[in-house]
């Protein structure tokens, strides 16, 4: 499938909020609890691209179905060269390429703001987990991210304890 991709605004707050919570509601991908409204998202998007990208992919019929943005990795001014970053795709949309996209966009874009590592946090079980699979860990390595820390144990949802890996890619 062929997707396009735009920067994200407020308008498009409802439709990825309605990608995002299924992360929150029914996996441990995400350590939110509830999932925020569309007014919350909004104010996130409004937020995040007021210094870094926030990207949206589109389907044929212009329907978002995937994002990805950078934030700050820490408020500290020595930190200004690297970025965390966040991608969700549509449940509909796993499998087919859309996140690798999703990063190749948002990488172009941090390379011209002069940052040089971009970090990822993402949730981990100890055991085979019906809330957390390890598709997130093993996408992130085929982009090139490398693990470079780990919380143990640091994220209680669904009665049950989970890591959190940080991973790092050189851009």
């Amino acid at each position: 499938m062929n997707y396009t991709f735009r920067t994200a605004t407020t308008e498009d707050a409802a439709a990825l909020s309605e990608i995002y919570a299924p992360y929150v509601e029914e996996t441990a991908v995400s350590f939110e609890y509830v999932a925020p409204t569309a007014e919350e998202f909004a104010r996130r998007i409004s937020d995040i691209t007021r210094h870094y990208p926030y990207i949206v992919a589109l389907d044929a019929m212009g329907t978002p179905v995937g994002y990805i943005y950078a934030h700050a990795l820490h408020e500290r001014a020595a930190f200004a060269y690297c970025a965390e970053a966040s991608v969700y795709i549509h449940r509909d949309h796993h499998g087919r390429g859309l996140a690798r996209s999703l990063y190749g966009q948002l990488e172009a874009a941090l390379r011209q703001q002069g940052i040089r590592q971009l970090y990822v946090s993402i949730a981990a079980a100890d055991r085979t987990d019906p809330q957390l699979t390890t598709a997130s860990l093993e996408a992130h390595r085929r982009l090139g991210f490398e693990e470079v820390g780990r919380f143990d144990a640091c994220g209680w949802k669904f009665g049950r304890w989970y890591d959190l890996v940080w991973m790092r890619k050189r851009l």
